[in-house]
């Protein structure tokens, strides 16, 4: 039942105050009726107010998802990573015929991971010749965005050489995919006033391609994670079949599920002083939460400042879903302090947030592998895409 912040409010008993708050924490989502009010589903913020009050049932909503269903489907991805999205695709049903990484502690990491028998390809993709893999079913990328030299001079596939995109397009003339996927950050839809992206869809129409993008938010999609992400589908001219996105869940992962029963692993660690001021700081708070005195040496000048400060100092909640995770838990303006102890998430913690099974094991040393876990693409929210993918290939 959808009802809005007022009736949900009456009939649960709770203030229309509070349901907000969970709606601006992610807590719970809402949907935009015809008139442009929020709605919110009765059964799911019932769900969420037992939790909170201790009365909801000691179910672990964590897992790594994977169909038992395997496709003879095939894959090309580049800027592969430590495998967060290879992995979700691979448990979807995909098969990857190549993954390419230029970072040589990831290509290990895929390498270690994938088997042997994996076809992984650890150099820059511009050596890559892509002819013989003609017509495959899919190729992925999770480009990095850079500004384009030539980007509004009209000169269509060109306006992106020297981009990493152009590598991705390149590939897709080349092979000709059923189906190509772009995966790129939020702000990717305004880079430019977003003539970037505008580029980027008119290259990929140029090449024979219908284009549909989506943001997805993960922490509706089985990821205890805060993080969104830009997801460009082109399907080829001459098939007809539907383009089809993740539908989100009316339910949430938290951390505390997330880290249950987490393995030990190697972690970075507070300096003493910055220790002694994190202790202050209590389960989902941040810097304002701490004596005042207190937050001026923490913050030093940026106390003074407006705006994109509420990463400082922060330690997570063991139930909502963690802030997106960075290449690094300590950093100053993003800090990821564990809910309980004082000290930056683990290697493994970091891990799970990101859906990575116990089992991945991430190769060099700990400032990469918090690197490859932080820029990955969390495991859960690539298997709903690539679900989406075999749904869509199967109508061809």
């Amino acid at each position: 039942m959808k009802l809005t912040v007022h009736q949900a409010s009456k009939e649960l008993n709770v203030s229309t105050d509070t349901i907000r708050r969970w709606d601006k924490k992610g807590l719970i989502k809402s949907i935009r009726s015809d008139h442009n009010y929020r709605l919110f589903d009765l059964e799911e913020i019932d769900r969420l107010n037992k939790k909170l009050n201790g009365v909801a049932n000691d179910t672990n909503n964590y897992k790594i998802l994977k169909s038992d269903k395997k496709t003879n489907y095939k894959v090309i991805e580049l800027f592969a990573g430590a495998g967060g999205t290879s992995l979700g695709f691979e448990n979807a049903g995909l098969n990857h015929v190549l993954l390419n990484e230029i970072d040589q502690n990831a290509a290990f990491t895929l390498r270690e991971n994938f088997g042997n028998g994996a076809n992984v390809i650890c150099d820059d993709v511009s050596n890559l010749n892509f002819n013989k893999y003609k017509n495959i079913d899919v190729v992925q990328a999770g480009f990095p965005c850079q500004a384009f030299s030539y980007a509004g001079k009209s000169l269509g596939f060109e306006d992106t050489r020297g981009t990493l995109f152009f590598e991705f397009a390149r590939c897709i003339k080349e092979t000709k995919p059923k189906i190509a996927i772009g995966e790129n950050v939020r702000g990717l839809l305004k880079h430019d006033d977003g003539k970037t992206l505008n580029t980027m869809v008119n290259i990929l129409k140029d090449l024979g391609y219908k284009v549909q993008f989506k943001i997805l938010k993960a922490q509706y999609l089985d990821v205890p994670q805060k993080r969104e992400r830009l997801i460009i589908l082109a399907i080829r001219d001459d098939l007809d079949i539907p383009f089809i996105f993740p539908k989100e869940k009316n339910y949430i992962v938290t951390v505390g599920e997330a880290l249950e029963n987490c393995p030990s692993s190697i972690g970075q660690e507070y300096p003493a002083r910055k220790a002694e001021i994190l202790k202050m700081v209590p389960e989902g708070g941040y810097w304002k939460d701490l004596p005042v005195e207190m937050q001026k040496e923490y913050m030093k000048a940026s106390f003074y400042h407006t705006g994109g400060r509420t990463g400082m100092a922060r330690r997570l909640s063991f139930d909502e879903p963690s802030l997106t995770l960075t290449c690094s838990p300590a950093q100053k303006q993003t800090e990821r302090c564990h809910p309980k102890e004082t000290r930056p998430l683990n290697v493994r913690e970091y891990a799970r947030i990101q859906t990575f099974p116990d089992s991945w094991d991430f190769k060099g040393s700990m400032t990469s592998q918090y690197k490859q876990i932080g820029n990955a693409v969390p495991v859960n929210l690539a298997f709903h895409i690539g679900s989406c993918v075999i749904e869509m290939l199967d109508q061809t």
